[in-house]
This record gives structure tokens, sequence and C-alpha cells, in this order.
């Protein structure tokens, strides 16, 4: 995968990555992991703004991280969604598959409180936003 850094500030528009990280669940099914933000009452995957002079790889990994607690590793390119935030702006976040590389226990924030692991089918029924069910839609097979 190329690395890529992306101007934070361009045009006024918000860059941000994040991931759909997947384990083997019970009986080998696939699992996902969402998160539910309270600020926002949603459910979701795991994202965040890019710093300064971030790679979007490198800032997918780190929010994951935060907000999951779980190291994980890319596995390959999901795609990305653009939207117009609450606050009116145009936002971009782009995504990766990634895989856990290290056994983490979540510890609940008050920006994540709550991590799920579900097989996809569930993911589309509690995910809050379209944008997260597309990507789900275009998941490469596993």
């Amino acid at each position: 995968m190329e690395a890529k850094i992306l101007n934070v500030s361009d045009a006024g528009m918000i860059r941000a990555a994040g991931g759909l990280i997947y384990r083997n669940g019970r009986r080998g099914l696939l699992e996902l992991a969402i998160v539910h933000r309270p600020a926002y009452d949603d459910w979701t995957f795991p994202k965040g703004k890019l710093n300064r002079d971030e790679t979007p790889e490198d800032a997918a990994l780190r929010e994951t991280e935060e907000e999951t607690g779980l190291r994980c590793k890319l596995v390959g390119e999901v795609g990305c969604t653009s939207y117009v935030d609450r606050r009116g702006r145009n936002k971009v976040v782009c995504y990766w598959l990634m895989e856990p590389i290290a056994d983490s226990k979540f510890e609940p924030s008050a920006e994540v409180d709550e991590l799920r692991w579900v097989r996809v089918a569930e993911a589309m029924q509690i995910l809050t936003y379209e944008r997260d069910r597309q990507l789900l839609r275009v998941l490469p097979t596993l």
C-alpha cells in the first residue's frame, strides 16, 4: 500500500480515517467491531480526524486503537465515504480492513462507551448510517 499524506486543511475539507476490524468469532464466523458514541448516540466504525502530516493509514491505525484498544494491522483498502457533518463541513473518511494483532481489553470512554463484535448481517441492522452499511456491501471476500 502506498502511503499518501493529505493536507488536513484542503479547502475546509475534514479528512478522517478508520477501520473495519474483523476477527473469526464463534464457530469461525466473521465478526466486525462496531462502536457506540454517546455524544451522537450512534453505532459506527471506529474513525477519527487526521493529524497534520499524518498519512490516512497511520491515522486509521491510531484512531482505531484509541477508540477500541485494539492494535491492528492493515489488510486492505475498503473505500471512502463523503458527507456533510453535523457542523455543515464537508468530510471524507477513508477506511481500511484491519485485523487485530494483539489481545487487549476495551475500556469505555467519553468518546466511545461500547464496542460490539457482530456478524455482517447484524451490523447491517445496527449501524446508524447508510454510508457505513454501504462499506459492508463492498467488503472484499475474506
